[in-house]
């Protein structure tokens, strides 16, 4: 199954550049149905302002992008840059203006834009979709901060724990991350614990690219 980044959620985030007020809006979204749907509704509610300046990405489908109004070259497109840096898919931007009556030249619209889409984006998160599998692990409590560290450092992220006469550990990690972890808890425990996988999913979960 196809690997690709997609946000997390919905957000939204807001600066001020020389009176103009710039909103961010980031959607995830999974048809290019879905991303005119979400375009349509924020042309209605900030009916008033003076651009809604969008840009998105469909897995496998359509990349639109529009200047709304603006000087071409200097809204869209940098919205569209910032998605395609980022690596999404499935994902609408709409950048909101309320222009506050000084002009920033085409550069500065260039590098206002650009801002308004990254914020928006590092406010939404990013999630990786992909295969990922649920893993259980049983042990013994003195290593249970050794063990819940070899399930990050796989790339897996421990979901629950449950304490009883020994620690059980549920974890979801990246199916190609699992047979790994697997031998190294086995290697780590010497033998005393045995994991195993107990369930697989094709779905978005949040990764953490600065690690």
């Amino acid at each position: 199954m196809d690997e690709y980044l997609v946000p997390t959620k919905a957000a939204d985030a807001e600066f001020t550049e020389r009176r103009s007020r710039f909103i961010g809006h980031i959607f995830p979204a999974e048809t290019e149905e879905e991303a005119l749907a979400a375009l349509k509704k924020m042309r209605e509610t900030y009916w008033d302002a003076t651009h809604n300046v969008y840009a998105y990405i469909i897995h496998g489908g359509a990349t639109r992008y529009s200047d709304d109004s603006e000087p071409q070259g200097t809204a869209g497109m940098p919205v569209l840059e910032v998605l395609r840096r980022e690596g999404l898919e499935n994902v609408l931007c709409v950048v909101t203006r309320y222009f506050g009556g000084i002009l920033l030249g085409a550069g500065g619209l260039v590098r206002a834009y650009t801002k308004s889409a990254k914020l928006a984006v590092d406010a939404a998160g990013i999630s990786q979709k992909r295969v990922w599998e649920t893993v259980e692990i049983p042990c013994p409590y003195p290593l249970f901060e050794r063990l819940r560290g070899e399930v990050t450092a796989a790339g897996g992220v421990v979901q629950d724990v449950e304490y009883g006469a020994e620690v059980l550990i549920r974890a979801i990690l990246p199916q190609t991350a699992s047979q790994g972890l697997l031998a190294r808890v086995t290697d780590v425990s010497r033998g005393q614990v045995t994991a195993q996988v107990t369930g697989q999913e094709y779905r978005a979960f949040p990764v953490d690219r600065d690690k």
